[in-house]
């Protein structure tokens, strides 16, 4: 291990760590005691309004008529939008258009708002939405992505990479495999849903409060919808109640319709949603239809591959071409394949339109190349993982990506044997074949899986963030950065760093809400960025305070900059010791400017979408797990046993909160692929809009026995004090469940099939792999 740098620059000392060191969520005693506010807890205007949303009752066709008088003449109504109303831009689309507002003449998915209405309470909002009166004209809607591909119906066009060639190879292999695999979709299911607070001021401008990743688009199309400047709108985000992707975009229309009412009534006005409704109105996880042409040695040693993605997008882009080609650039996983081909399609579905969630399209993408693993096992008779092992990245011309990135600092040999270890998965194999040879009902399986995941936006432009630092004559500090904060302890971990740079008490460090009058111009809190954009904008703004600092306090006393030390709470300066207060008082003084601005942008990425080819991540993050599972054959049911989890975070900034988000992210994964299952009928609708009828996972559905280590290794890139990311890669340590799943499954028949197992694996999937595999074994 090479050595490390210093944590702080320009002379300092480190003598007091907070980065490093596992420090509690600046939060955490308001969530458990209720008194964190989030935007319906913050104090009400006298006069505010609330708002409503109408929802459409047909998936695809005309709106022939729209009859809102008993809407208007309601009790307690103030005010009706329909498309009409619309100042400025009726499209929203956040990178590109194909997003209105309301559906004005056309009805592209069920559910879909055509208007909106303000009233003195929620309740008379809510009923007086229902009262409209609509006429359609029908229309037979596209519901089957992969029928939209067969009929070239995309959001965005087709994206292929490319690396040999795949198909001469394929040709020439001594064993060809080909499969086809559904992953289904997710819903966020956060615990605070969407909501705005519009409050129009005395000039023409508008404040918002938003539960949103990215304050800086919802100023944008705030702006664009009213017409007015961007320097007119502040949003501010304090704290979200859970984000997880659905707020990065999908946040913007709700804001936008309680900004124009607002601006109609000139009153406050609350919109937020009812869960149903939210279900309705908003964006999931995409699902995909994956399919893999494989070719292999006797070995089990890739040697070619084709794999093909296809993203349900629903109705409009929204971040679909980059989701899809995240899918695409995951679709290898930790795996080299000498010739490669893959391909992404982007569908269109009169549905809503999917978009960010946690690994971005990553895990999707990832799921194909991990069914290859355990298919081309059972085909040669070999342990899944000995499979895994002989194809992982790594050793002499084996560290090219199919998109041409040189995969560096490779830590997935060392970090799967290290797990294969510490979880006894080779004993616990021998001994999981001896009692599935004994239990001719009960079954259980074991698998260990990796991740290698891409860090950085794969839009190049996002890559940057701002920060801004005040220093006050009392030695307090206060800290805003462009980052949102959805629970995910990212306020935190960025004021550990400026409290580490400063080398005072984090206590010292205050951090306030986010606000695009403070920082501008921010990119979403999405792809794992967080901590590492904003994290390294706040140790700049340091920096630049304490060079300043230092160069007055050594011109002040005659001494050379290099012994002018920010140690232990205090400066010293020479042989002379100041209380930190006593220095800021100093400069205060003397006229020296105590605020600063920060800015990072992420080196060296670029990506040549034309060739398919470039560096479209700063570094990866690796991670595995080895998951235990308990399946009665008989009625589909299962539990996790067990799961041991080895996930590389480099030099943590905050060892707890990224065992929480670990921790979380892998149940999250658990559920998505294993009993979250989001139903439409037939004519589009959604049937699965409530808890009712949506199973995320409960604390009886963890592992009985979860152990979770961080792999403490520093990144070789240098991110913020050599951290890496850990929002998303955890996610897709659950796939390491289902292919468990699925080894349980095949050994009804001594291992020498491989079920297909489509997710979620719902007992009743699960159920009828076993009965295809009893099947499928009969002579």
């Amino acid at each position: 291990m090479r050595s490390l740098p210093p944590l702080a620059g320009n002379g300092v000392t480190a003598a007091v760590h907070s980065a490093g060191q596992a420090r509690e969520h600046d939060s955490a005693a308001l969530h458990v005691c209720g008194a964190a506010r989030y935007v319906d807890d913050l104090k009400e205007p006298r006069d505010l309004l609330h708002a409503a949303v109408g929802l459409t009752a047909i998936a695809c066709g005309a709106v022939r008529s729209l009859d809102l008088d008993a809407v208007r003449a309601a009790s307690g109504v103030v005010a009706v939008l329909t498309l009409d109303d619309v100042l400025g831009h009726t499209d929203i689309g956040p990178v590109f258009p194909g997003d209105p507002l309301l559906a004005g003449d056309r009805v592209k998915y069920h559910g879909q708002a055509l208007f909106a209405v303000a009233a003195e309470t929620q309740l008379q909002a809510r009923r007086a939405a229902r009262l409209a009166k609509v006429e359609y004209v029908e229309e037979k809607p596209l519901l089957d992505p992969l029928a939209a591909k067969a009929a070239e119906r995309f959001v965005r066009p087709p994206h292929h990479m490319r690396r040999g060639d795949a198909q001469a190879a394929l040709e020439h292999a001594p064993h060809v495999l080909e499969a086809r695999q559904f992953v289904g979709g997710q819903e966020h299911f956060y615990l605070e849903g969407q909501v705005s607070l519009a409050l129009p001021g005395d000039d023409g401008g508008m404040l918002v409060h938003t539960s949103s990743q990215h304050p800086s688009e919802v100023q944008k199309l705030v702006a664009e919808v009213l017409a007015i400047p961007l320097a007119k709108v502040t949003v501010e985000v304090r704290r979200m109640g859970g984000g997880f992707g659905g707020k990065e975009t999908q946040a913007a229309p709700f804001a936008c319709l309680a900004a124009l009412l607002a601006h109609k009534t000139g009153r406050a006005v609350k919109l937020r949603l009812p869960r149903a409704d939210d279900m309705r109105l908003t964006g999931k996880r995409h699902p995909f239809h994956n399919r893999y042409r494989i070719g292999f040695d006797e070995s089990g040693r890739l040697l070619a591959a084709q794999l093909e993605v296809v993203g349900d997008c629903g109705h409009s882009p929204d971040l679909s071409d980059a989701i899809v080609d995240r899918a695409m650039f995951h679709a290898d996983n930790a795996y080299f394949i000498p010739d490669v081909a893959i391909s992404g399609y982007r569908s269109f579905t009169n549905s809503v339109s999917h978009t960010a969630f946690r690994g971005f399209g990553g895990p999707q993408g990832m799921m194909i190349i991990e069914r290859a693993m355990d298919d081309i096992a059972r085909a040669v008779g070999k342990d899944p993982l000995e499979v895994r092992k002989l194809n992982l990245y790594g050793g002499a011309g084996r560290d090219l990506t199919p998109y041409h990135q040189k995969v560096e600092h490779n830590l997935l040999g060392e970090l799967i044997e290290r797990l294969e270890r510490s979880s006894d998965y080779q004993v616990r194999r021998t001994a999981i074949r001896a009692f599935n040879q004994a239990s001719p009902v009960l079954k259980r399986g074991l698998a260990l899986t990796p991740v290698k995941f891409g860090i950085s936006f794969t839009a190049q432009h996002l890559n940057q963030a701002g920060a801004l630092i005040h220093l006050y004559t009392d030695g307090s500090i206060q800290l805003n950065h462009g980052g949102t904060e959805m629970g995910q302890g990212l306020h935190t971990k960025v004021a550990q760093i400026v409290a580490e740079e400063f080398q005072v008490p984090l206590s010292q460090v205050s951090i306030t809400a986010t606000r695009t009058d403070k920082v501008p111009n921010t990119s979403p809190t999405a792809a794992s960025s967080g901590t590492d954009l904003n994290g390294m904008a706040a140790r700049d703004a340091a920096r630049t305070l304490k060079k300043r600092l230092a160069e007055f306090l050594a011109e002040r006393d005659g001494v050379k900059l290099a012994e002018v030390r920010f140690e232990r709470g205090s400066v010293t300066v020479g042989e002379r010791r100041l209380g930190f207060a006593e220095a800021i008082q100093a400069a205060y003084f003397a006229r020296i400017q105590l605020s600063a601005t920060g800015f990072y942008r992420t080196p060296k990425i670029f990506y040549d979408r034309d060739k398919g080819e470039g560096r479209p991540f700063f570094y990866f993050a690796y991670g595995a797990a080895v998951s235990e599972v308990e399946v009665d054959t008989l009625t589909g049911e299962y539990r996790v046993r067990r799961a041991d989890i080895l996930h590389d975070v480099g030099r943590s900034v905050n060892p707890a909160i990224d065992i929480g988000q670990i921790e979380g992210g892998f149940v999250q994964g658990m559920g998505w692929l294993t009993t979250e299952e989001l139903r439409w009928d037939d004519h589009g609708r959604l049937l699965t809009v409530g808890p009712a009828t949506y199973k995320i996972p409960a604390v009886s559905d963890m592992p009985d026995d979860l152990r979770v280590a961080l792999f403490d290794r520093p990144n070789e890139e240098d991110s913020v004090y050599l951290s890496k990311a850990v929002g998303e890669p955890p996610f897709m340590l659950a796939i390491s469940v289902w292919s468990a799943l699925r080894d349980a499954i095949a050994s009804l028949a001594d291992y020498r099939l491989s079920p297909g197992l489509d997710t979620p694996a719902t007992p009743e999937r699960v159920f009828w792999a076993c009965e295809a595999v009893r099947q499928e074994k009969q002579p």
